[in-house]
């Protein structure tokens, strides 16, 4: 019990070490990255949308973390001879790494369960913050069971646009009504469309009846009909589908009642279904990276090959982190089963690595 207590906390400090120094680098970069993009910005202001990112950019880069810490420990316990020591007192590989699995188990559970939520808010956050910085205004999107709503703002005012229903990649909306608002609040115009397309840098409304709120009266008498119009947004299909909620900006725990709203609206799920899956599978995935990396740096303190071990510990590594991407990809494009595409990468990292261990205890 001491001794995984020791290695438990070799392990923290190495985590916490590697994690500090890439999230200086990440923050430092990205800092210099907004100070270009946002040169009119109050450095403040620069300074807060950097810091909103920080969650993400640290959160995607935890797979490379937990590799190197775990390289890091176990070259450092061979250097001091200290492997040497666990290992005379009769401990296999497999109950060597005991501790720093659950440290790592542990790890992944609380960073899906409670800093997940934390990293939505704060990509959505800034999100919203980037969007506006570029003179867009927010654009909110929302799902509902009499349609769908999106409001697209701007110097001029809001414009809430409502439809009741859209194409899969959200450029076409059916059954289209703008209501637009001055910047004071009071309706200006409404538009109704049969159909309204996304293409360039505004909407093509085919269809359409246009009334005039604005000059108060009978709106109607001065209703006008066209077979075709064009209304300039500001709104791109990326700028949408943000709107829309990428998985990483919806919480874990709001995932499965947001992918049946999505169902039941009629709109795919399955990307938010993949996102989802693999969410619930990072403890074990990290888990696999763990035992894949201490596979080849439990060694004894013969140092010729320490670098080729590192270096094949460290490409394995990341060769287990794009497998697992291309299978997200596979499985948001429907090629492959969502929970295949979600847990097969991680179970595979996991036998694999035991293997490679119970090989290594053979020799």
């Amino acid at each position: 019990m001491i001794l995984d207590t020791y290695l438990a906390r070799k392990f923290l400090w190495s985590l916490a070490l590697v994690f500090s120094v890439f999230m200086v680098l990440l923050l430092l970069i990205d800092l210099i990255d907004e100070l270009q993009d946002f040169p009119d910005l109050p450095f403040g202001d620069v300074l807060y949308t950097v810091l909103l990112n920080v969650p993400a950019s640290n959160y995607e880069i935890l797979p490379l973390v937990v590799v190197l810490a775990t390289v890091a420990l176990f070259i450092r316990l061979a250097r001091s001879s200290e492997l040497v020591v666990v290992r005379a007192t009769g401990r296999s590989a497999l109950r060597s790494l005991a501790a720093p699995l659950a440290v790592v188990g542990l790890l992944g559970v609380l960073t899906v369960t409670m800093i997940n939520p934390i990293v939505a808010a704060a990509s959505k956050r800034h999100n919203d913050l980037v969007n506006s910085h570029y003179g867009g205004g927010a654009a909110i999107l929302v799902i509902a069971s009499e349609g769908l709503w999106l409001r697209q703002g701007g110097p001029e005012g809001q414009t809430v646009i409502h439809a009741e229903r859209a194409s899969s990649d959200l450029t076409v909306l059916f059954d289209t009504t703008f209501m637009d608002f001055a910047p004071d609040g009071r309706p200006a115009r409404r538009i109704t469309a049969r159909t309204a397309r996304l293409d360039g840098d505004g909407w093509t409304l085919y269809r359409t009846k246009t009334w005039d709120l604005s000059q108060g009266g009978n709106p109607e008498a001065s209703a006008v009909e066209t077979a075709q119009m064009r209304l300039n947004t500001a709104l791109t299909q990326d700028r949408i589908l943000d709107s829309f909620g990428k998985p990483e900006f919806i919480p874990i725990w709001d995932l499965p009642a947001f992918i049946d709203q999505l169902e039941q609206a009629g709109f795919s799920a399955r990307r938010y279904a993949m996102w989802y899956q693999m969410e619930l599978a990072a403890p074990l995935f990290l888990i696999a990276l763990v035992m894949i990396s201490a596979a080849f740096t439990m060694r004894h303190a013969r140092l010729a090959n320490t670098g080729l071990s590192v270096l094949t510990a460290v490409l394995l590594g990341f060769g287990l982190h794009y497998i697992r991407n291309f299978a997200q990809i596979l499985g948001e494009n429907g090629e492959i089963p969502v929970i295949l595409a979600a847990w097969a990468p991680p179970v595979a990292g996991l036998l694999l690595a035991t293997g490679i261990l119970l090989h290594m205890e053979d020799g």
